[in-house]
């Protein structure tokens, strides 16, 4: 009953890729595509995130209700549940774009609107409107980075070029991330949150343009376009072979392709980022109850922050297309807790610009690389025909534990208040969501030397 599909390139240790092949690649219009894609996919992610809370908190709204708010972010982690459909239908009028363009326009659009909306509301509108439109925002996102993603691996040709559009995405992702967790602060001080969030929305039209000349990946790459076809439009042609096709066989490939290895790498992406999640919400309020100013922290991160970034993320995607997915991955988990405690550092040296760019750097070099490790070793577990729901099943496995437990990070916080003053109370809240990164160390390493295994049987069965 199910499709045959054909398996993306595995990326075990990629062979002839230099530095001479990395950079001629770069200047290929599917990875300027997928730069710009990257950064469209990043952009409203602080806004309904990080940044947001930060907007809250000059308004003078509780850590409490900031953590409880961070969870218009479990968007992301449930986007396995509508993924099938971006697999399988094709969208009306825009749909002759292309199966996975005209999604991720459509997606962009929901984006585009739903942060225009927030900024005619505002929290003084009342915080349960303001949270329904960030949700707006994080599911239409959420939908643009499964069609983002899908997209990103239909087209690649080899393991090598999987890892740079993935080292790609993952620049003009932290791209974004920069420019709303970083010098937003700057356009706030000056114009106030509400336009800041406005322009914010109008740099959505980059990640529109790029979908609009992007090339469309090949339908011969889509399982269930190619094998299951119907005269009657896709969005009414619900029979039971296409609704298994789009419902369930991309979960049965998934665990017939990995076996009984496929709950340890579940396993694996969920702890990856963990104790990035769990601090997230509280580091912007941080910043600000320690005395630093919005155009501090704007300057400093679109200063020290992006270099940093840019280093992680080059660092990664060489480290991708010479040493293979899993010794990346390995890497990037001793990486990743590293940020966590340069906040505890800064909370013990008070208002310091120079522990402030340390810190800095030590979080964007190991966020940009991490994360580059953890999107390439993901991109190479899929399937070619069931991208858009695989991968989201992974990223949602990636995101849901860090984002339900971060939602509790304002009570954490408040809770060591009550034994600490409030700049310590961070402090060793930050040290310990650090400690938590531990076992993702260690199931990392086990996950990885796993799968290193099972490409090898690979490679000697080829």
């Amino acid at each position: 009953m199910s499709p045959e599909a054909v398996q993306t390139p595995e990326a075990g240790r990629p062979k002839g890729f230099g530095w001479r092949e990395i950079l001629n690649s770069c200047s290929e219009p599917r990875v300027l595509a997928m730069l710009a894609l990257g950064f469209a996919a990043g952009l409203p992610f602080m806004l309904t995130g990080n940044t947001l809370g930060a907007w809250l908190r000059n308004e003078g709204t509780e850590l409490a209700a900031i953590g409880f708010l961070s969870w218009v972010g479990l968007a992301y982690s449930f986007k396995f549940l509508w993924a099938p459909a971006l697999d399988t239908f094709e969208l009306p009028v825009i749909g002759r774009l292309g199966k996975r363009r005209s999604w991720i326009i459509l997606a962009q659009s929901g984006v585009i609107v739903g942060l225009v909306a927030m900024t005619a509301v505002g929290p003084e509108g009342g915080l349960a409107l303001f949270g329904a439109l960030a949700l707006v925002v994080a599911f239409s996102s959420a939908t643009q980075d499964i069609a983002i993603d899908a997209w990103r691996i239909e087209v690649a040709r080899s393991a090598e070029e999987l890892g740079l559009l993935s080292a790609a995405y993952q620049l003009g992702y932290r791209a974004a991330l920069l420019l709303t967790s970083a010098l937003i602060f700057n356009i706030a001080a000056r114009g106030g949150w509400e336009l800041s969030y406005l322009l914010m929305a109008a740099m959505m039209g980059v990640g529109v343009l790029a979908a609009l000349f992007a090339a469309e990946p090949s339908i011969e790459a889509t399982a269930v376009a190619t094998t299951v076809r119907s005269d009657r439009p896709a969005l009414l042609d619900w029979t039971p072979r296409r609704l298994y096709n789009a419902l369930v066989n991309p979960f049965v490939v998934f665990f017939t392709e990995h076996g009984s290895k496929a709950l340890l790498l579940l396993l694996a992406i969920s702890l990856y980022r963990l104790p990035d999640f769990i601090m997230g919400p509280m580091v912007n309020p941080f910043y600000l109850d320690l005395g630093l100013s919005n155009d501090a922290i704007g300057g400093m991160r679109a200063g020290v922050g992006l270099w940093a970034t840019i280093a992680g993320v080059a660092a990664a995607g060489f480290c991708t297309v010479r040493l293979g997915f899993v010794s990346t991955l390995v890497l990037g988990a001793f990486l990743a807790p590293a940020s966590n405690l340069g906040l505890t550092f800064m909370a013990m040296q008070g208002p310091d610009l120079g522990a402030f760019a340390m810190a800095l750097a030590l979080e964007n070099f190991s966020e940009g690389f991490s994360g580059t490790a953890l999107i390439a070793w993901m991109s190479s577990l899929t399937t070619f025909g069931y991208a858009a729901t695989q991968y989201a099943l992974l990223s949602s496995f990636y995101t849901i534990l860090g984002k339900v437990l971060k939602g509790l990070s304002g009570l954490a916080v408040s809770s060591l208040e009550q034994m600490f003053d409030l700049i310590t109370a961070y402090g060793v809240f930050f040290a310990g969501t650090a400690v938590i990164g531990i076992p993702s160390i260690l199931v990392a390493i086990w996950a990885g030397r796993v799968h290193a295994r099972a490409l090898a049987v690979t490679d000697a069965a080829a």
